[in-house]
């Protein structure tokens, strides 16, 4: 058994469409339709998005 990372990952359905939202643990956000899609998309780290408010790994100033 694995412990909790604390990490938290959100997914809301925007009503009277197909869309769903996800907001990543890191706070970057993300639409689309295929909850396939969006759970790779959060899972994907650091592919596929960049956390917020940080500089992308291996940039230098």
């Amino acid at each position: 058994m694995s412990s909790p990372t604390g990490e938290i990952y959100r997914v809301d359905w925007l009503p009277g469409t197909d869309v769903l939202h996800g907001t990543c643990h890191c706070g970057a956000e993300h639409a689309s339709q295929d909850p396939i899609e969006m759970w790779e998309w959060m899972l994907g780290h650091p592919e596929g998005h960049d956390p917020q408010g940080t500089e992308p790994r291996g940039s230098t100033p």
